[in-house]
């Protein structure tokens, strides 16, 4: 391998006072206050007394007075505009798997209040992961399919669900103050539904301060696009917390994603960042940009009480998985208790050329058992000695989640801030 080492100085324009920086999600107060869930098994939701059904062709407002139950597919068509009031309750029918798809030229206008959020959950007395389908976004923003289109079709009419297009300024609408709860259904010999689709985007779209907790596939996947994400919040997801591939251009900042060891799909594995190219190769334009994530003011974390024990049961995989193609740019971040905190595909060759696509810069490894590997490679030292360079700044640690985060085990108002004390912590690799 070429002297890595003699690109440093051009990768780096960190100083000395950068590496005081706050690290993971911040804020001077806890923003997950007030609007997030974290025991949505226990909220008591009234029963449903209008029903969405069909196609949704003209401007149509969902009002807070009203408590709406999701039937079937429903589709947000003919460039439509669907607007819900903040505090409104829409509920996903397990019997017809509830799913809402706002089709390109479309928009959704869910705009919920930090004290007043709009939330879409399961109609079941006994609510699981998968119970409902979830929201699909579809737009006209660049992919790198061949023809710039794709479908999402997964039982659904493919006729409405085509995305994609030239223009990275498009506009879906928006997304604040959501929570989507118990989505992701199965469908049989495909995927999963996401709980939040996120397809062809463009960057007009406003999307921030949403979670999707208990989802039975990916909580938030991105299907190319050109995406601004902030202060998301994936709980406990069977399959990905972010997915990210089809060239999406994604801009995520100051969000997290708390995964169980003992929840994860048997598919492909369970990562809290998964970044792919492509879904399919032969389908796939390499002229058109790829999948780049510029990801800063992150945290990933297994909530487990003993992290070490669940590694060795074989629970527990990488945070964050980097395939050939893709490329990651991750700053001021977390990354707490994986096995190991990243994993590269072994089709990425560790190259100049490589390296400078896949930055990690003023991170937080904490019990981690590795911190960036190459897939099936014995022997990564060069990854260990480039990452683990002084000049960026990463620092790795052994602590406890106790002593790690402000609190995260206070069961109404969780607090998954780093520990002020942590954040100047020493960048010895031991």
């Amino acid at each position: 391998m070429k002297k890595i080492t003699q690109i440093i100085c051009v990768l780096l324009t960190v100083t000395s006072m950068n590496a005081q920086q706050e690290k993971g999600i911040i804020g001077y107060t806890n923003w997950l206050s007030n609007w997030s869930e974290f025991k949505p098994h226990k909220v008591e939701y009234g029963e449903a007394n209008q029903i969405l059904a069909g196609n949704i062709s003209v401007n149509t407002k969902l009002l807070k007075r009203n408590i709406y139950v999701l039937q079937g597919n429903v589709y947000v068509t003919n460039n439509a505009v669907l607007t819900i009031e903040p505090g409104t309750l829409i509920i996903g029918d397990f019997e017809t798997k509830g799913t809402l798809v706002v089709t390109k030229g479309a928009q959704l206008i869910a705009e919920g209040l930090e004290t007043d959020p709009i939330v879409f959950t399961s109609n079941r007395s006994l609510k699981k992961a998968g119970d409902w389908g979830g929201i699909v976004l579809l737009g006209d923003a660049p992919i790198n399919k061949f023809g710039n289109i794709g479908s999402y079709n997964l039982n659904l009419d493919p006729s409405l669900t085509t995305y994609g297009g030239d223009n990275s300024v498009s506009n879906s609408g928006i997304l604040r103050f959501v929570r989507i709860e118990f989505a992701g259904k199965n469908i049989k010999g495909a995927d999963a539904f996401n709980g939040l689709t996120i397809a062809g985007v463009g960057n007009q779209t406003i999307l921030e301060n949403i979670m999707v907790s208990y989802c039975g596939g990916n909580s938030f996947a991105f299907y190319g696009g050109d995406v601004n994400a902030t202060k998301f919040v994936s709980y406990k997801s069977i399959n990905d917390d972010y997915k990210f591939t089809q060239g999406v251009q994604c801009r995520l900042y100051n969000s997290l994603a708390v995964r169980s060891s003992y929840l994860s799909s048997n598919k492909d594995g369970s990562r809290c960042l998964e970044l792919k190219g492509y879904e399919n190769k032969n389908e796939t334009d390499f002229t058109k940009k790829q999948t780049l994530v510029e990801a800063a003011n992150i945290t990933v974390l297994n909530d487990s009480d003993n992290i070490n024990a669940d590694i060795q049961s074989g629970l527990v995989k990488e945070a964050i998985y980097i395939a050939e193609n893709a490329s990651l740019e991750m700053k001021r971040s977390v990354v707490s208790g994986f096995n190991p905190a990243v994993l590269l595909d072994g089709k990425t060759q560790i190259n100049d050329t490589n390296l400078k696509k896949i930055i990690f810069e003023e991170m937080y490894f904490n019990l981690c058992n590795g911190n960036i590997l190459s897939e099936g490679s014995s022997n990564n030292e060069d990854l260990e000695h480039w990452y683990g360079n002084s000049l960026f700044f990463n620092v790795h640690s052994k602590s406890d989640n106790k002593e790690t985060f402000v609190d995260i085990f206070e069961a109404k108002r969780p607090d998954f801030r780093l520990q002020l004390g942590k954040i100047t912590a020493s960048s010895s690799n031991k």
